[in-house]
């Protein structure tokens, strides 16, 4: 055994000859894993158990259970490479939540029932149950397809229907003024603005805008949600708004400390 890979997992006899396994996350008490390591699903097992969202006190991470199939989910090439940053980020938020309160079921007893339920407890807000509906779909879909478990219990639920609206208002010509009264030229806030309003890119590739993507008057970048090219004349307002800065060495839109934000972050600092 490759024993690097295994960081806090411990081997012990019993007193009848037998071998088990532990591992000991933190300092917290170990947790008695199902199984060797160089058993099917193990290494998920193990995984599920060392991270922060593993069982409970004294529990194990059983093999089978949502905890390892989730585990093992992650560490595939689907989550790790067919997903985007920011949806593996919004889903495991919500992955750690579901494993909260059933991370220890037997995947073959999830029901379609339990997921109609587990979405009607979100339809308060019908954008967090659909993503939660979405999550869940992606997750049973790839089991399927990888022979985890024989049927897909989403299958068949609906989606939540989204109220009607108007949607955000758009900023008039005073709003966009009075928050360069705020923000003058010289602030982060203003860089941001100026970033916003001469692309009209999506917050995520605004976030990610910088030197590498301007040359010669023009900017350029790929976009991450549809993976189009996007080339346009950089505006006079953006130009002057680097100059002034303050701006990363990476990202026009940084962190005091000149650090690239995430769009998450981003939008959340800009909301403010």
């Amino acid at each position: 055994m490759d024993r690097p890979r295994w960081p806090r997992l411990v081997r012990q006899i019993t007193r009848h000859g037998r071998e088990v396994w532990y591992v000991r996350p933190g300092h917290g008490p170990r947790r008695r894993l199902e199984g060797a390591p160089s058993d099917p699903g193990f290494r998920a097992s193990y995984l599920a158990a060392i991270r922060e969202d593993g069982p409970a006190k004294g529990g194990s991470a059983r093999l089978g259970s949502l905890r390892w199939l989730v585990a093992l989910h992650q560490e595939s090439s689907y989550w790790r490479k067919g997903l985007k940053p920011a949806t593996r980020k919004q889903r495991e938020n919500i992955l750690k939540g579901v494993l909260a309160g059933a991370g220890d079921i037997a995947v073959g007893r999830i029901t379609q029932g339990d997921i109609i339920a587990g979405r009607e407890r979100r339809q308060a807000t019908p954008s967090q149950a659909n993503n939660y509906l979405n999550t869940m779909r992606s997750l049973f879909g790839w089991a399927v397809e990888q022979g985890h478990m024989k049927t897909d219990p989403t299958e068949g639920v609906k989606i939540v229907r989204r109220p009607k609206g108007d949607g955000f208002a758009a900023w008039s010509e005073e709003d966009v003024a009075a928050f360069r009264r705020t923000w003058p030229p010289g602030t982060r806030q203003n860089v941001a603005l100026a970033v916003l309003l001469s692309t009209g890119l999506r917050r995520g590739d605004a976030a990610r805008l910088g030197p590498a993507h301007l040359t010669g008057g023009r900017f350029s970048i790929r976009t991450e949600k549809n993976g189009v090219v996007v080339t346009a004349p950089a505006h006079p307002e953006l130009a002057a708004a680097i100059a002034a800065g303050p701006v990363g060495p990476t990202t026009f839109i940084a962190t005091i400390a000149g650090k690239p934000m995430v769009q998450e972050g981003f939008g959340n600092w800009f909301a403010e």
